[in-house]
């Protein structure tokens, strides 16, 4: 395996691995005790850092994990440890795991503890049980688009938060509107602005099998194609993993609640109980870095542990 592919594949390993591009070659340098690395640490005038979090599933019972409420508050701990203010903080989908009342309330006042100035989400197919997404839209959704899309623009950064969990049949679904939406948005923009694009179903074919796809996504991935530098965050599949597809890159995020099987390792995605106290090196956030000049975005996982 070349030096190249390992830091492509790092992501199965769960390291905790910072990437930046310096003279167009991909470096990584490995995260300190404290889980950041010097450059990540120091920063930059004008560069940009946010949080990614996802699959929260607050309401879930299971033995797989007896206390969501409580790794994920670790979580908002871990996150507001990190030495840094973020410039925000995603949740990319699952916030409930019922789309209850309750569990929206629960997890929204959880979200106002964050040390940050602005929070985002995108749903889950679990946000949107039995309703098509209105109680998460009555929350979470105001000042969007259509079922609950958005973008928006910071720090010479273009960002798009996508919804692909409503029409479910098996695999993610876009629509006709959506795609518009992201037509019409990205139209205007010149094709070096860095483009990131949030998901909660990965928008790349991860393991159809299992629905981890969207079966629509290559007529957004083609709206893509011109921009030099595009990354697409995801949740969901409650496991790292990294795909790069010319200009593109896909990173699907951990989770904060529990871990699924990896594709083809189990008949069915169904949380996976792992043993004693060994929970949390399975769980995790994820930041990441933006520094004006760079191709691509320094992406950093670190696990709860």
């Amino acid at each position: 395996m070349t030096r190249r592919q390992l830091i492509r594949h790092a992501g199965w390993f769960g390291g905790a691995v910072v990437l930046t591009v310096a003279g167009g070659e991909v470096i990584s340098h490995i995260a300190d005790s404290r889980g950041t690395s010097a450059e990540a640490a120091t920063g930059t005038s004008g560069s940009l850092r946010f949080v990614q979090v996802s699959d929260s599933h607050i309401g879930f019972h299971g033995p797989a994990n007896m206390d969501v409420v409580g790794s994920f508050t670790e979580a908002i701990r871990q996150v507001n440890a990190l030495g840094f203010r973020p410039d925000f903080v995603m949740h990319s989908g699952d916030l409930t795991h019922l789309s209850t009342a309750d569990q929206f309330d629960q997890v929204r006042q959880m979200l106002t503890g964050l040390s940050t100035d602005r929070v985002f989400t995108v749903p889950g197919e679990h946000d949107s049980i039995g309703d098509a997404g209105r109680a998460y839209r009555h929350i979470f959704g105001k000042g969007t688009l259509g079922d609950g899309w958005y973008s928006f623009d910071t720090h010479g950064v273009h960002f798009i938060a996508l919804v692909n969990t409503l029409s479910l049949e098996k695999l993610g679904h876009l629509g006709t509107e959506q795609i518009d939406f992201v037509r019409n948005d990205l139209a205007g923009l010149s094709s070096d602005t860095p483009v990131v694009v949030f998901s909660h179903i990965p928008l790349f074919a991860m393991y159809p099998q299992w629905g981890w796809s969207t079966d629509d996504a290559l007529k957004v991935i083609a709206l893509l194609r011109r921009f030099s530098s595009v990354t697409c965050l995801n949740g969901h599949v409650h496991q790292l993993f990294t795909k790069t597809e010319g200009n593109i890159t896909f990173h699907s995020a951990t989770t904060t609640a529990y871990p699924l099987p990896k594709p083809s390792r189990a008949p069915a995605p169904t949380p996976q109980v792992v043993p004693a106290r060994q929970l949390k090196a399975a769980l995790g956030i994820r930041t990441v870095g933006y520094r004006q000049g760079d191709r691509e975005l320094a992406i950093k996982d670190t696990r709860l542990a």
